[in-house]
C-alpha cells in the first residue's frame, strides 16, 4: 500500500513537471508559472497576474518609464539618459512607448553608435597651428587636418593654406619671416640716403648758427676793434689762439 502511494505521488510530481515544460502560450500572452496571460499593451506594465477566475491586470508608465511592445512586465524600462557631459542631446524624446535617442552634441561625432542613437559622444579636434582644415567633422567622423605646404600658413582655423604675402610686390620691405603658421610682416621702406640728408642738413644748419652766435658774441666783446695799441696786441692774441 506504501509502494502505492509512493507511485502515485510521483505521478502526479512527474505530470506537473512535464505539463510544465510542454507549456506554450499564444501570440499575445506571456507564461507566468503554469498559466498563460494576456500581454499588457505597450506603455503599460502588469499590475497583477492573471488566475482562472481573472485576466491580466495593468497600469500605465509613468513619466522617465516606457514599454516599447505588449508585454508581461512587472516594471516599466528606464528612459535613457541624453547625457551633456558624455557629449550627447536629445534627438527623439522619450515616451511611454519609446525610449529617447541621443546625438552628438554640435562640435561633436558619435564614438560609441547604438542602432539609430548613441551612447557616447567626443568633441571635434582642432587643427594645430600650421595645420588646415582637409575634412571638416560631422555628426559620425572626427576632424581631419592636413599640414602647410612650404611658402603658406594657416592659424588651425582655414580650410585650406594661405601664401605668404610677398612685401617686395606691395613696394614694401618684410619686417618678420612668415612661418607655417603666421604670415609675412611687412613696413614702409626705410630711404638711408635721404635720412643721411636730413642729418647734414641739420648739422650744418646749427653749425652756422653757433658760428654765428659766437662771432656776435666776440665782436660785442671788442675782439675785432680796429684801434691799434692794447687791442692790437689782444686781437693778436686771439688768432694765436
Amino acid at each position: 500500500m506504501i509502494r502505492l502511494n509512493l507511485f502515485v505521488s510521483l505521478q502526479i510530481i512527474l505530470m506537473k513537471v512535464f505539463s510544465g515544460l510542454g507549456l506554450s502560450c499564444h501570440q499575445g500572452e506571456y507564461q507566468i508559472g503554469n498559466e498563460c496571460c494576456p500581454n499588457c499593451l505597450a506603455g503599460n506594465r502588469v499590475k497583477s497576474h492573471c488566475t482562472v477566475e481573472s485576466s491580466t491586470s495593468c497600469l500605465p508608465c509613468m513619466t522617465g518609464t516606457y514599454t516599447d511592445q505588449p508585454n508581461g512586465l512587472e516594471r516599466c524600462h528606464h528612459c535613457t539618459n541624453c547625457d551633456s557631459g558624455s557629449g550627447l542631446r536629445i534627438k527623439t524624446p522619450c515616451t511611454v512607448t519609446s525610449d529617447a535617442l541621443c546625438e552628438p552634441l554640435e562640435g561633436f561625432y558619435c564614438v560609441h553608435p547604438t542602432g539609430h542613437s548613441c551612447e557616447r559622444a567626443q568633441e571635434h579636434k582642432h587643427c594645430k597651428p600650421g595645420q588646415y582644415i582637409s575634412q571638416n567633422g560631422t555628426a559620425s567622423t572626427d576632424t581631419e587636418c592636413s599640414d602647410c605646404s612650404s611658402g603658406t600658413f594657416s592659424n588651425g582655423t582655414f580650410h585650406s593654406c594661405q601664401p605668404h604675402t610677398q612685401c617686395h610686390s606691395l613696394n614694401l620691405q618684410q619686417i618678420t619671416a612668415g612661418t607655417s603658421a603666421t604670415d609675412s610682416q611687412c613696413g614702409e621702406k626705410s630711404n638711408h640716403m635721404t635720412l643721411v640728408v636730413i642729418i647734414t642738413v641739420m648739422l650744418s644748419v646749427v653749425v652756422i648758427i653757433a658760428a654765428v652766435l659766437l662771432l656776435r658774441h666776440y665782436k660785442m666783446k671788442g675782439f675785432w676793434s680796429v684801434n691799434t695799441g692794447e687791442d692790437y696786441e689782444t686781437k693778436k692774441l686771439f688768432f694765436f689762439y
